[in-house]
């Protein structure tokens, strides 16, 4: 099984009631940092992507609000793909991983928390350049 560094699927917490369920989260316990920005992704054309970049410092938290997608990340050597389709499952993605969501359902919602404030600085928006800075940091 491919693993990518420090990625990974989180079950957060899940109160069901019969007049439907919730899921509290909060930063630093379910999500594992403070949450600085949260934004949504939602109306996303059929075999439209988002994201395609990296991060140098910032730290996200997906979840798939309603519908499905797949998050595919990428430590500049090995990929693996998550599938994210239920409100009580959370993808952790630290910093200096690529990203993208893709395959979005109809009427499928992605909300994502971050650890800053948008900062154009911290992306990285081309993979080649991406590869090069993951590797010259290694090296270090």
């Amino acid at each position: 099984m491919t693993t990518i560094a420090g990625c990974r699927i989180v079950q957060l917490p899940r109160v069901e009631l019969p007049q439907g369920s919730i899921t509290p989260v909060h930063g630093s316990i379910e999500i594992p940092f403070e949450i600085a920005r949260v934004f949504y992704l939602y109306d996303v054309p059929g075999g439209a992507s988002r994201g395609g970049h990296a991060h140098r410092r910032l730290q996200q938290f997906i979840v798939s609000a309603m519908g499905a997608f797949d998050v595919i990340v990428d430590d500049g050597s090995a990929r693996k793909v998550f599938t994210l389709n239920r409100a009580y499952f959370g993808l952790y993605i630290p910093a200096m991983l690529w990203a993208e969501v893709v395959g979005f359902s109809s009427g499928g919602v992605s909300l994502v928390f971050a650890s800053l404030p948008y900062e154009e600085s911290d992306y990285i928006r081309n993979y080649d350049d991406y590869v090069l800075e993951k590797r010259s940091s290694s090296v270090s």
